[in-house]
């Protein structure tokens, strides 16, 4: 709609978009360029990168995707919270895992959307977390409420997700700065809580609920 002549021209909702994969996050651009009400003011390709493009490029909204190199997005939406409050954070992610919705929601994220949606309804998204709401991919929600909290905690999480490349339990010690028998018993934890036969088993049943 066009602004009444005379008149100064409506504020545009300022979106910064955090997506490894270039086509997507062009498209993702593309689309949301469309909407008269909203502008795409910085893009990145990294996690890591997320904080200080938004220092830089004041979004309203940042749209995370979970999965990028150096930092995943629910990690960046725990960090933007912290360093720019203000800032509303919607994830958007092909994994709709309820473990994941769980720890997007306790990052701070307003809304949890799958790619598969329609433009439509991301766009709308972004408008109703401006209004002070919270978005949740229905399907998901149910899910996680059916799911269960997550059984591991912060510090499991780290070494199984450590142990994901088949390191050693000695060199796992090393690179997290604990004790060999302090890894050997977090990872035999993390193994009984998940119901694996073995490591690898849990980090795949962990991955897959979306605990890790």
């Amino acid at each position: 709609m066009n602004d009444a002549p005379g008149e100064p021209p409506a504020r545009r909702t300022r979106v910064l978009l955090a997506e490894d994969q270039s086509m997507v996050r062009e498209a993702l651009a593309a689309l949301l360029g469309l909407e008269g009400d909203m502008e795409v003011v910085a893009q990145v390709a990294r996690g890591d990168e997320v904080v200080e493009a938004a220092r830089r490029a004041r979004p309203d909204v940042a749209l995370l995707d979970i999965e990028m190199p150096g930092l995943t997005g629910l990690d960046a939406a725990g960090l933007l919270g912290r360093e720019m409050p203000r800032v509303k954070v919607v994830i958007l992610t092909t994994f709709g895992r309820p473990g994941y919705l769980r720890r997007a929601m306790e990052a701070g994220a307003s809304a949890f959307l799958v790619k598969d949606a329609p433009a439509a309804v991301l766009a709308d998204a972004v408008r109703r977390v401006l209004r002070g709401e919270r978005v949740i991919d229905p399907t998901l929600a149910a899910a996680a409420l059916a799911e269960g909290a997550n059984p591991l905690t912060e510090r499991e999480r780290s070494v199984l997700r450590a142990s994901a490349d088949g390191s050693t339990n000695a060199e796992l010690a090393k690179a997290l700065h604990l004790s060999h028998g302090t890894v050997r018993n977090y990872l035999s934890t993390a193994i009984r809580k998940t119901g694996a036969r073995n490591r690898a088993e849990a980090v795949r049943i962990a991955r897959d609920k979306g605990w890790l």
